[in-house]
């Protein structure tokens, strides 16, 4: 049995690639924030690389109260044998009672076996996180192919871990000049057995989804994998990404990492356009906090415009050419 007195602080995995930190860190530091100040505990954000201890100021200025910093070569690219052993020797010593992360590649690698070395559950790919009266969290996350909400709960052991699905918690506002406590731990990675030789970025999608600003998306009304080369060039000239629905995918007309919805990516853009998408309540869930949302079908009863800011009842293949041309002409 877990003696969970000896284990206190919220925890935030700060995942960075090349120095830059990933947004859904932020996202995690404000849900942390918060999850801190119900516990009445410190918030503290884990920070593995190298030569990249000046982004512990950006980690406190959004909220952290310690910055754990281990400086280490093993540590500077994405190589998850190292982040696990590292993350773990830390959780053994400090004894966090909550660790949260991003579900990400590199979350979805790192945490699970941190779980099981750490003898702990781990609740990935959450969109609600909660405490309940006696400090247990309550972690909110999709199942059954998205129909259901589960609520995960690990009473008995520590640390209680989750993952969070990116764009489905609110970055706080930061402070700047905000100041906290950097400890700087000895690096503990072991015998990493693997290497990161290569590194490939992917050309299909030039904007990264979750960071879109404006999100141009397609569903069933498509009709063909052809036709997403016309919601392609509107997306170029709006600068944004192109997404799809599930039921877009499910037919391959688009590769999975463009899935938006509870299956796929939550995503949060200033602009979303839906194109031919019906509007299920998987796809709402993963793009419903969008500023200001497009629709654009031809079926005026679509559950779509029931959320969508503006609703344009037309066929999806006459009013996309006529956006691109005005965009063209502008």
């Amino acid at each position: 049995m877990t003696d969970k007195t000896q284990f206190s602080g919220v925890w935030v995995f700060a995942e960075q690639r090349e120095g830059v930190i990933a947004s859904v860190t932020f996202e995690a530091l404000a849900k942390g924030r918060e999850l801190a100040t119900k516990r009445g505990t410190h918030l503290a954000a884990v920070l593995l690389g190298q030569g990249i201890k000046e982004k512990a100021a950006d980690l406190f200025a959004h909220g952290a109260d310690k910055v754990y910093y281990v400086d280490s070569s093993a540590l500077a690219g994405a190589n998850s044998d190292a982040l696990t052993a590292q993350l773990a020797a830390l959780i053994a010593q400090y004894k966090p009672e909550i660790v949260l992360g991003g579900s990400t590649i590199c979350g979805r690698s790192v945490f699970p076996r941190v779980a099981v070395r750490a003898q702990t559950g781990l609740a990935p790919d959450c969109t609600g996180l909660d405490l309940d009266a006696s400090g247990v969290l309550q972690a909110t996350r999709p199942a059954y192919v998205g129909n259901v909400l589960a609520t995960v709960v690990c009473p008995e052991h520590r640390p209680q871990m989750a993952t969070l699905r990116p764009k489905a918690f609110k970055k706080g506002t930061p402070t700047a000049g905000r100041i906290g406590e950097l400890i700087e731990a000895p690096a503990a990675v072991g015998d990493v057995k693997t290497k990161v030789v290569e590194v490939v970025r992917d050309a299909g999608n030039q904007v990264s989804l979750t960071a879109a600003d404006i999100i141009v998306s397609g569903g069933r009304g498509l009709g063909g994998t052809v036709h997403f080369s016309l919601l392609t060039e509107l997306a170029k000239e709006f600068g944004g990404a192109v997404g799809a629905s599930r039921a877009a995918v499910d037919s391959d007309w688009i590769n999975v990492s463009h899935q938006v919805g509870q299956t796929g990516k939550t995503v949060s853009p200033k602009l979303y356009i839906a194109c031919g998408i019906s509007g299920a309540i998987q796809h709402a869930a993963g793009m419903g906090s969008s500023e200001f949302i497009v629709a654009i079908n031809k079926d005026p009863g679509a559950p779509i415009f029931e959320i969508a800011d503006i609703g344009v009842v037309g066929d999806l293949f006459t009013v996309v050419p006529a956006l691109i041309a005005a965009l063209k002409n502008r």
